[in-house]
């Protein structure tokens, strides 16, 4: 009938599109892309409330299946700009209201573990595990990414020589862009930056942009092994939006980077990529051809979450939900299409203190987060609405707490799992 082939169509779009749908931008989609600024996922879900829509104009004897069809979920309101970043002031990620007495008693843990000529980080790694103060977190980030030392005598000329050997990169390649072996590279990335975070004011900065297309550009340069994928680009965001914090007090998601000195504006650009170069480091092979470390990471999840909640993987299994479809993202882009960007900098605190945290811990985290929307998982009857709901889950209001508690939950499963010799299987 109409309606069966309307719905195994659109069942086709979601099973073809939406494990890649931030790897692939049609052409044929590209042009509505650019003048909306939508990321192809949301094409597709466009694509499909169409012909979801077209059921309407079916004569009176398919009432029947339209009525089953209104059971199902529908298609959800994209979220407003304000619960994106309207919660980033009390995440002790700026502006915050004073201070309780323990997190005053932390910053000074913190100020008096950095202050010391070699820090311990050891020590830094355990403070930061539960989460970094704004003030310290710049300083604390680049320490436990390894891109400053320890020894605090070093790191000035430690900085100065590395910022000094990024600008050298741009001056060796930014010229490039344009010459034929390069510009596939660049084009993809021209196109993805417009679509980094695109409801904050402040990536939709030119000059922010033009920084973004720096590092992206030099990083894909250097590391021919994989060049540019999109997903890349999310990665650079968190770095950037901590070390702005830096050289300001206020609020980030509206502020203008031209008020900073040029001085200050190129710290954090180089800043930026050596530390997103650190992240990239450990887990390389998701980004090499095929992605197979992500390809890999996602079939460890569907196996880890067939053991600890065997309900929600059945379920899934009964509706052909195939991880793929939906965990592609949570690896290719660290949760951080999942979560708003106060929470992604509050789970890096912990990625960034935890040994392998990009790289393994995120395994256990990914795994934590499905089992936390087990009873909506459960309550949805049919493919199209499980797929609607892992794509859109409903984070947008999530704070420290929420996360605290997903980082203590994937905590948990890697003390039950990791060591054990076949955790993965049954």
């Amino acid at each position: 009938s109409a309606v069966h082939s309307i719905l195994t169509l659109s069942r086709l779009l979601f099973n073809l599109l939406s494990p890649y749908s931030y790897l692939l931008l049609p052409d044929t989609v590209s042009a509505y892309h650019k003048l909306h600024r939508l990321n192809p996922l949301d094409v597709c879900l466009c694509v499909y409330a169409a012909l979801i829509s077209l059921i309407s104009l079916l004569p009176p004897d398919a009432a029947g299946e339209r009525a089953a069809l209104h059971r199902q979920r529908s298609l959800p309101h994209r979220p407003p700009v304000i619960p994106l970043v309207a919660r980033m002031a009390d995440q002790n990620t700026s502006g915050t209201p004073a201070m309780t007495e323990r997190e005053a008693s932390r910053l000074d843990k913190f100020k008096q573990l950095l202050a010391g000529p070699n820090t311990d980080l050891d020590e830094l790694r355990k403070l930061s595990w539960s989460g970094i103060p704004r003030q310290v977190r710049p300083i604390a980030w680049k320490l436990l990414s390894g891109y400053l030392p320890a020894n605090a005598e070093r790191r000035e000329s430690v900085l100065q020589r590395k910022r000094q050997e990024y600008f050298g990169f741009i001056q060796q390649y930014y010229d490039s862009r344009n010459d034929e072996h390069h510009q596939d590279t660049y084009r993809q990335i021209h196109i993805d930056i417009p679509r980094t975070n695109p409801l904050i004011p402040l990536f939709q900065q030119a000059s922010v942009q033009e920084i973004f297309e720096r590092i992206l550009f030099i990083w894909a340069i250097r590391h021919p092994a994989s060049g540019y994928v999109q997903g890349i680009n999310d990665l650079v965001t968190p770095f950037f939006v901590v070390f702005v914090f830096e050289y300001i007090e206020e609020e980030v998601e509206n502020f203008d980077v031209s008020s900073l000195q040029e001085e200050a504006l190129r710290n954090i650009e180089a800043d930026s990529f050596w530390c997103m170069s650190k992240l990239l480091d450990g887990i390389q092979d998701n980004y090499t051809f095929a992605q197979p470390g992500i390809q890999k990471k996602v079939k460890a999840l569907e196996e880890l979450v067939s053991r600890i909640d065997e309900s929600v993987h059945r379920h899934m299994q009964q509706y052909e939900v195939e991880y793929l479809q939906f965990a592609f993202r949570w690896m290719n882009n660290l949760l951080m299409r999942e979560l708003p960007l106060r929470c992604t900098i509050r789970l890096w605190d912990t990625y960034q203190a935890e040994p392998e945290g990009f790289s393994h811990f995120h395994l256990y985290v990914c795994a934590a987060f499905l089992v936390r929307w087990r009873k909506e998982i459960l309550e949805e009857r049919d493919f199209q609405g499980l797929m609607i709901l892992l794509q859109n889950l409903p984070t947008m209001h999530w704070g420290n707490e929420e996360v605290s508690v997903l980082l203590a939950e994937a905590y948990r499963l890697k003390f039950a799992f990791a060591d054990a010799p076949n955790h993965y299987k049954r």
